[in-house]
């Protein structure tokens, strides 16, 4: 019965128009009869690109998909000469089983293949991007390589048949690629018949399926409208017959996401560090093919609603290193890959959009950054980026505060749109840079054996847990139910050494956890006030690796690695407090041991933690 309800709360929080939409889709294509079951297309035929009318740069390519590539930014593919196979898991060799299939038959969940991410991540033709830019920098057997790749790809992926056909946003992400291509070739006024037949191709699968993209309030819905714009802009500024209505759908629904999924306070509906940035390089790359093709501006409104997202990511990227916390969904997504920046550095994206958005720089300009800028011919030089400053984003939950060095971060929830974590009262620590308390990551969507439930549960967290349960009910794989909501919410005060930060919520079993963060320039302490449990509250520390020694008090318990201690106690006796292993995923299908301290009480009460450093 409780699930019952939590069932019926949680399809009123998605949406009814969104649950019929998707219901219906669903149906529609289990009985084929949905429009894109029925769509065709011509085979294009290339070549497909051609030298643009533009000299050649000594700007520095990207290093990958020369001999080798680095699938999800960590795994090296080994190519040689070789072309991908498109078909076949790159890490196991297995093949997709049927692969000529249509794409609406095929599962997302195929065991035996593995997480069709490794399938698609292949197909989304970032390595467009990479042979452009030698291209551009005179290497000409490197666009016959372009060519030949896209007719292999094409060849291997028959016009809706086949795994990298299933999903709207995959198609999306090569549209884009193929666009950034053309760009950096100079040329997207000039094409051949077959790049316009592969556009055409891709926007047909998109244009019958965005109501779903849409229906799901995520990255799906901004990709899909993205690549609709630029391909149908694109295709409508060669002349292509019937291109003017993608161009216009694909405007209308990129205002449409912009204002319903970015809240005021710039962050967006999936509460993702990495799909925040990739919903803003998005919206960047939108912005440039509108002004390289000179069309009218967007709205006021949604360029202030990127103007806020970017601010949103600027105060969570470090400054030193570009890195960003690990918090929220996770799938290894990097677009616009046009230096070799590692894919932890988020300055890229910030440098982009602020030059775009805000016309200034976000950091001083260096090499890597201004070459970023430099393919997609985008020039700032304006050097007054807003402050690093202490902000509670408080319509999408997350609190930041500075002191000195040292940066504190707490998600709390504030669920507009569906959580994909149940993080509540998560906390980051970094400090120069450094991330010290950290978020688990995601690992993979779909790994044998599931850990699903450890990386986007409460184990994976820095926060507590009561009763052995998560903090929401767990209704599918990617879906929660009783949504939290955030009580006790304090705003940020500042002393003249603290700053302080509160706030707590009431799960659907009447447990409640209300965290207090009060940081100084080299400690922070941490109050967590426990009520409404049965057995156990088991407060979890993830820490960064190191040689970890555990010593007894009588109040309390305290871990240290020599320059970092953690000191924990209670105003009720300590069950237990042991130093166990966690798993941390910085890159998608990838999983490394971390220590993870552990402390348990068996009633109510508040634990209080000091993390200190030298």
């Amino acid at each position: 019965m409780v699930k019952i309800f939590s069932i019926i709360k949680t399809i009123k929080s998605l949406g009814f128009t969104n649950i019929i939409s998707v219901v219906l889709y669903r149906l529609a294509l289990k009985l084929g009869v949905h429009p894109v079951c029925h769509i065709k297309s011509e085979t294009p035929v290339g070549p497909y690109f051609l030298s643009g009318q533009c000299s050649s740069t000594t700007l520095p390519p990207v290093e990958s998909w020369c001999n080798s590539a680095e699938l999800f930014s960590h795994f090296t593919l080994h190519l040689g000469d070789k072309i991908p196979n498109w078909l076949a898991n790159p890490l196991t060799g297995k093949f997709v089983n049927l692969p000529f299939r249509p794409w609406w038959k095929i599962s997302d969940f195929d065991q035996d293949t593995g997480d069709i991410k490794l399938i698609w991540e292949q197909s989304r033709m970032d390595w467009v991007v990479a042979f452009a830019q030698r291209a551009r920098n005179g290497d000409h057997k490197t666009l016959e390589k372009l060519n030949s790749w896209l007719t292999d790809w094409i060849s291997s992926n028959p016009a809706y048949l086949g795994p990298n056909w299933k999903c709207g946003q995959e198609a999306s992400i090569r549209v884009i690629n193929l666009a950034c291509g053309a760009l950096i070739l100079n040329y997207e006024q000039q094409t051949l018949k077959g790049i316009e037949q592969l556009i055409v191709m891709h926007l047909r699968r998109i244009y019958p399926t965005i109501n779903y993209a849409i229906s799901q309030d995520n990255n799906h819905g901004t990709s899909e409208a993205a690549a609709l714009f630029i391909g149908g802009s694109w295709l409508s500024y060669l002349g292509y017959k019937n291109a003017t209505k993608w161009e216009e759908v694909g405007r209308k629904l990129l205002e449409n996401r912009v204002e319903k999924l970015f809240d005021s306070d710039g962050g967006f509906s999936q509460y993702s560090i990495n799909y925040h940035r990739m919903a803003l390089d998005t919206l960047s790359f939108s912005e440039i093919w509108r002004r390289k093709l000179n069309l009218f501006s967007f709205s006021t409104n949604f360029y202030k609603k990127c103007s806020a997202a970017t601010f949103w990511l600027y105060q969570l990227v470090s400054k030193e290193n570009g890195r960003a916390p690990n918090i929220g969904a996770n799938d290894g997504t990097r677009l616009l890959q046009l230096t070799s920046s590692s894919y932890k550095d988020y300055r890229p994206s910030v440098q982009l959009a602020m030059a775009l958005f805000d016309d200034c720089q976000a950091y001083p300009p260096n090499s890597m950054l201004a070459c970023h800028l430099s393919w997609l011919g985008v020039v700032s030089n304006k050097t007054c980026p807003p402050l690093y400053q202490n902000c509670n984003f408080s319509a999408s939950g997350f609190a930041v505060l500075r002191n000195k060095d040292a940066v504190a971060i707490l998600r709390y929830p504030r669920f507009k749109y569906r959580p994909s974590h149940a993080d509540a009262l998560h906390l980051d620590l970094w400090i120069s840079g450094y991330n010290i308390l950290n978020d688990a990551g995601s690992y993979s969507y779909n790994s044998t054996p599931d850990f699903s439930e450890y990386f986007s549960g409460p184990k994976g967290h820095n926060t507590v847990e009561l009763d052995d349960r998560p903090q929401m009910p767990k209704i599918s794989r990617f879906l929660f139910g009783d949504w939290l909501k955030a009580k006790n919410v304090q705003e940020i005060s500042k002393s003249d050494d603290m700053v302080s930060f509160s706030a707590g919520y009431i799960d659907y079993k009447n447990g409640q956890h209300i965290r207090t963060i009060n940081l100084t320039d080299n400690k922070v302490f941490i109050k967590d006030e426990l009520r409404g449990f049965n057995r156990k509250a088991m407060l979890r520390w993830r820490l960064k690796k190191g040689n970890w020694f555990l010593k007894r008090f009588l109040d309390g318990v305290s871990i240290s690695c020599g320059t970092h201690t953690l000191l924990v106690k209670s105003d009720v006796s300590l069950f237990n407090a042991q130093l166990s292993k966690g798993w941390y995923s910085t890159y998608y299908m990838e999983k490394v041991e971390v220590p993870v301290f552990e402390v348990e009480i068996k009633c109510e009460g508040s634990l209080f933690s000091e993390y200190s450093w030298k």
